[in-house]
């Protein structure tokens, strides 16, 4: 097994240092470079080729957001994970729907962190969905805008009706087995139509399949 390459990305040096001593102890993970600031990440990337970038959200010059923006758009982008202060934090959702995979909070402990970037690297989701809809709750209200649902539901639309099922699923929380027991599929099955559903709504992970069925106003509706 190749260690999970990471890049670290935060305008405190003692931040990292912090980082790179906590996170450098796993085995499995090495620490490819730095950078201290959003405007360093694009060419840090395409010079180290991380698998997974630590993002600090806040920065002087470019901050955590718009560099995640730029770097999810490209082809062979690495998985984000957002480093915040703050549990309800605007930045952290807009990053989460531009593509981030998680978020972690600058105190959580080093394990955790540990764990979330092997999470990433592996392609599993880092926040659970009661984070997730706390998170949406106490940034956006209670429920999802009016504009905000109806272009939700027009991109929903392109999906079939299983696919919708399916969605919604990933949404509540569901695992590949969880959702295949409750549809009756195989998880074979949940996997190609979660597949599917990326590539129809051009979405990068199951975050932002969540974040959708969200704003929809679907995860509100009884099953």
């Amino acid at each position: 097994m190749k260690p999970i390459r990471l890049l670290l990305v935060d305008d405190d040096p003692l931040v990292r240092a912090g980082l790179s001593f906590m996170l450098g102890g796993a085995d499995d993970i090495e620490i490819v470079g730095e950078a201290g600031d959003g405007s360093e990440v694009a060419s840090r990337v395409g010079e180290l080729r991380p698998d997974v970038v630590l993002m600090d959200i806040r920065m002087p010059t470019v901050d955590g957001l718009a560099a995640t923006e730029a770097l999810r758009k490209r082809p062979d982008a690495p998985e984000v994970i957002v480093l915040t202060t703050f549990h309800a934090d605007e930045q952290v959702l807009r990053a989460l729907r531009a593509g981030a995979a998680g978020f972690v909070l600058k105190d959580t402990a080093p394990a955790e962190i540990v764990a979330a970037v092997r999470a990433v690297a592996a392609g599993e989701p880092v926040l659970s969905p009661t984070v997730t809809r706390q998170l949406i709750g106490r940034v956006t209200g209670a429920g999802p805008q009016l504009d905000r649902r109806r272009r939700a539901l027009a991109r929903l639309d392109a999906l079939g009706e299983r696919e919708r099922e399916v969605a919604v699923a990933v949404g509540r929380g569901g695992s590949n087995a969880d959702i295949a027991a409750e549809l009756f599929l195989s998880v074979a099955t949940v996997k190609a139509h979660v597949s599917r559903i990326l590539t129809k709504l051009d979405l990068n992970n199951r975050v932002q399949i969540a974040l959708l069925a969200h704003d929809a106003g679907l995860l509100d509706q009884d099953h």
